[in-house]
């Protein structure tokens, strides 16, 4: 990572602001522990010549679940985990034209416990509906450690480390 932002709040506005282009933020009633939420619905559709000839169609979703703590311990996690990801099934709108509705959850702390970064790190939490057949759900976790600048993630939320990255 180069470079700090001042405070956690800061980076935590920061990484929302980057979801506002294409998600819908609610900062007033997000789900509990979390202080916001963004939303991101997509529908596609793919036609051979004309509309009436439709091949396919595809819905998929995210749901990003926001964070602030002072220090993260494992139980914390966990509780956070599990509410992140019982509330990415419960949106999950699954039918045949069903692609994905994943869950994100970004966690900005102080400092985190050794036992709870262990516990990010090995989180796994996917669910394939209908052999895949009507789609998936997967969680991706990330959390930033203020005092550190460092970044701990599970393997699906790898991705999410751009996120955390400042330029000069």
């Amino acid at each position: 990572m180069s470079g700090m932002c001042p405070d956690k709040h800061h980076m935590l506005e920061r990484v929302i602001g980057s979801y506002e282009q294409y998600y819908d933020i609610n900062r007033d009633t997000p789900v509990e522990p979390f202080v916001a939420e963004a939303v991101f619905q997509s529908h596609g559709e793919e036609y051979f010549l004309i509309k009436s000839a439709k091949i396919n169609e595809m819905d998929s979703s995210e749901v990003a679940f926001f964070a602030e703590v002072s220090d993260l311990s494992e139980a914390e996690y966990a509780a956070m985990a599990d509410k992140a990801w019982s509330e990415t099934l419960a949106r999950a709108d699954v039918k045949p034209n069903h692609r994905n509705s994943d869950g994100i959850l970004i966690i900005i702390a102080d400092s985190i416990d050794a036992d709870a970064k262990k516990k990010i790190k090995k989180t796994r939490r996917y669910k394939s509906y209908r052999f895949t057949f009507w789609g998936w759900s997967e969680l991706r976790v990330i959390a930033y450690e203020h005092s550190t600048g460092k970044v701990v993630s599970n393997r699906q939320g790898d991705i999410l480390k751009k996120l955390f990255t400042i330029k000069k």
